[in-house]
């Protein structure tokens, strides 16, 4: 189990610690010994076990130092950079900073990097990298630009994988984040681009990152207040070309997404991470460990003087600004089993009782018992299942996806499916996605509590599925009501029948705003229209306004009764605001760029109840007087219905259920407003087959010019 021990302060010497906190904290040569560097002009070494400072460096006055110190690891010195451009090399027997080692640069330094094994690097604010040895030798060289114009270094990491260094660093522009990765051993950068998912508008507050054989394991903290994780391969697959990489919720509401001081987050071991910021909005910030592979809070310590948000760990020990005095937490973590965390293993035996190993030798024949075995048997037994291990063939990454799917859990399932996703693609990638899809839902089948969504909507964006492929997916979305799922696919397969698309329809027509509200779904194709109601409230003043040959209240109907021919006051209101909300409109949309044949649809759509048919002809409606208010009659927006698509959807739904809509009171005034539409719609192509005859006029006009070959000025007169 994970534990932290009692907290003791480092130092009573007060930190000259800005509005961000320190600079940072780095382990020295020795395992004791860490450098920390304030946010001015200091430099310290203290020594942990004895609780107090054994030296100090400080540049000169109108000189502040803008890199953490480090210490280079093959060599024994210290290195730290001042005023971006300054780098400084000294020793412990150097006493003044101004009169040691000196090397002017020749652009900005953002961090400087040091692991044990290997030479220190200096990552640059552009995005460039160089080894501390090959500056050294040339300190004004040209240094490339790497990263974009507005493009900003928020995180960096140096790792050593297989012997070779592997360096990551996070950038963000306009609120997008870009990973980069280089490897030194071949020289290669690559760039990743992060996607947030669905929740587009948070900030990332902290990152962290641990490293295995094969992925750098990307863990951020969000503004929401949850953890996700983002593996990124160490061997990218096509290292050239920019790579997108989606995120997995790890941890779910680990601090608050409203804490008014800065939260940090870092890795203590593979199933281990440490949290600093307030659980609750109101509570006081606290030290948290959890563990990532059972979600489960460990430990936790209350910081009641406040932290800087700022959190190092090195070793057994966790380094934080706890109000102005730099705190030292030491951290545990024994060996644990389930029985453990549950309280029922017993730790002690009483005296004089004999201990059974939990192992059993299940080569000693039963008779025996568990205490007598030939040394040397069992040594050429070891020895006899060594080489039948090292001479089975390895299993190939798909064979363990397939077999996971079957017994594993949800969570893990997701974990391999995103490993595999992230290698590079074979040749049976799609058979592999397409019976990795089978197998999941068969088990779904199998097991009705078994339901992995995540997975399914990743394998869903591979872009090799199809309705035909998998036609049980989208009928168990449909059992579950799963909008997200259902639009996902109604977006990707192009080959959904349309008893299935009529299907879709339904739920999306009947489900409750207060249940849409708590559902995800990709709102690309809808537009805020809100942000236009005031402009369109004052175009309403207006009088005599033709919006593209169509103005609502142009022609009266004459078979109407003098009520409708009225104008009620809240018409304007209804024209002007959408009938359904934002997720509602994002599903509808889905429905109207599904492809259909419209004999097969038609007898589908009767089957919809008539107060669902009149919402969605009101939803139509609306869309098509947004689409009236441009010349290019398009709707704002990214990937919004066509004109089209909405006028063909309005005539399906009428030849479907116009005698049950006729009789429905409520649908009177959409069906005249319908007519309208149609009304003012012939007369506009009245005009425009009136200007077609003036063009035509006009084209001969401009043949028999070219056939003359003079030159004249003509006046045409077209109305």
């Amino acid at each position: 189990m994970a534990a932290l021990e009692e907290e003791f302060t480092l130092s009573s010497v007060v930190l000259s610690a800005g509005p961000e906190g320190l600079l940072g904290v780095e382990q020295s040569d020795k395992t004791d010994q860490f450098l920390v560097t304030d946010s001015g002009r200091t430099v310290i070494l203290y020594k942990v076990s004895d609780q107090k400072p054994l030296g100090s460096w400080s540049v000169k006055q109108g000189q502040i130092i803008t890199c953490p110190a480090v210490c280079n690891f093959q060599t024994g010195e210290y290195v730290v950079v001042h005023d971006n451009k300054v780098l400084r090399i000294w020793n412990n027997e150097d006493v003044n900073l101004d009169k040691v080692f000196k090397a002017t640069l020749s652009a900005e330094v953002y961090r400087i990097l040091s692991v044990q094994g290997t030479e220190p690097l200096v990552l640059f604010k552009e995005g460039a990298v160089r080894g501390l040895e090959a500056l050294l030798a040339d300190p004004q060289q040209k240094i490339e630009t790497v990263i974009s114009d507005e493009e900003v270094i928020k995180w960096t990491k140096f790792f050593v994988v297989f012997r070779h260094p592997v360096l990551i660093f996070i950038t963000e522009k306009h609120g997008n984040y870009f990973a980069y990765v280089q490897m030194f051993n071949s020289r290669i950068l690559t760039k990743y681009t992060l996607l947030l998912g669905q929740d587009e508008n948070s900030v990332i507050k902290s990152f962290t990152a641990s490293v295995d054989r094969k992925f750098i394991s990307l863990m951020s903290l969000s503004s929401d207040g949850c953890i996700y994780e983002t593996l990124i391969p160490i061997r990218p697959a096509d290292p050239g070309k920019n790579q997108s990489l989606v995120k997995s919720l790890l941890l779910k509401a680990v601090v608050s997404g409203n804490a008014r001081n800065g939260v940090a987050l870092t890795a203590l071991d593979q199933d281990h991470v440490a949290v600093l910021g307030s659980p609750l909005a109101a509570s006081k910030e606290c030290l948290s460990v959890w563990n990532i592979k059972f979600q489960t809070l460990q430990t936790s310590k209350e910081l009641p003087q406040g932290t800087s948000g700022q959190l190092w760990y090195y070793g057994e020990h966790l380094f934080m600004l706890h109000g102005k005095s730099l705190t030292v937490i030491p951290y545990k973590c024994e060996v644990s089993s389930l029985a453990g965390a549950l309280g029922k293993l017993k730790h002690s035996q009483d005296p004089g009782t004999h201990v059974v190993s939990h192992f059993v030798n299940w080569e000693t024949p039963q008779g025996c018992g568990l205490g007598f075995q030939n040394s040397e048997q069992s040594r050429r037994i070891l020895r006899r299942r060594k080489i039948e291990v090292s001479l089975q063939p390895e299993v190939p990454p798909s064979k363990q996806l397939l077999s996971t799917i079957m017994k594993d859990s949800e969570k893990h399932i997701e974990v391999e499916v995103r490993k595999f996703l992230a290698l590079k693609q074979t040749p049976d990638f799609h058979t592999v996605i397409g019976d990795t899809v089978t197998g999941l839902l068969e088990r779904c089948k199998a097991e009705p509590s078994f339901y992995p969504r995540n997975c399914l909507m990743q394998l869903i964006q591979t872009h090799v599925l199809s309705y035909s492929l998998c036609p049980d997916l989208m009928e168990i979305a449909l059992k579950k009501k799963d909008v997200q799922l259902l639009q996902l696919c109604l977006q990707q397969f192009p080959d959904i029948p349309e008893s299935v698309t009529c299907a879709c329809l339904k739920i999306f027509l009947s489900i409750g705003d207060d249940s849409l509200q708590e559902t995800d779904v990709n709102m690309e194709s809808v537009f805020d229209y809100s942000i236009n109601s005031v402009h369109d409230e004052k175009m309403e003043e207006q009088t005599e306004i033709l919006q593209n040959g169509f103005n609502p209240e142009e022609d009266k109907c004459n078979n109407c009764d003098q009520e409708l021919n009225k104008k009620p006051q809240d018409e304007t209101k209804e024209s002007t605001s959408c009938p359904v909300v934002q997720k509602r409109a994002a599903l509808l949309n889905a429905i109207l760029h599904s492809a259909y044949s419209e004999t097969f649809l038609l007898p589908h759509l009767k089957d919809i109840p008539a107060q669902h048919i009149t919402l969605f002809l009101k939803y139509l409606y609306f869309l098509y007087l947004k689409c009236s208010e441009n010349a290019t009659m398009t709707l704002p927006g990214i990937h919004p219905p066509t004109l089209n698509q909405i006028m063909d959807w309005i005539c399906l739904l009428l030849d479907a259920n116009f005698t049950v809509v006729v009789m429905m009171p409520e649908a009177k005034r959409l069906l005249i407003n319908l007519y309208k539409l149609v009304k003012s719609q012939i007369s506009v192509y009245s005009e425009l087959n009136k200007i077609e005859v003036s063009f035509r006029e006009l084209q001969k006009l401009n043949q028999e010019k070219n056939n003359r070959g003079l030159y004249s000025i003509e006046v045409l007169e077209l109305f």
